[in-house]
């Protein structure tokens, strides 16, 4: 289950292009719990890196 954390101890710059209503619904789940944008996108990020199937290549 995602879950909001509050912190994070070291950045690197990387610009990123994203579809608009992605921009929207991140925003407010960002306004929603006090958090930055950029945390949000961090952690939605680490989600989906550790919740990723892994790729089967028995095909």
């Amino acid at each position: 289950m995602f879950q909001i954390k509050k912190d994070f101890s070291e950045y690197e710059n990387k610009s990123l292009r994203l579809p608009k209503e992605l921009i929207s619904q991140v925003q407010l789940l960002a306004d929603a719990n006090n958090l930055s944008f950029n945390k949000v996108v961090i952690q939605c990020i680490e989600y989906a890196l550790e919740n990723m199937a892994e790729n089967n290549t028995d095909a």
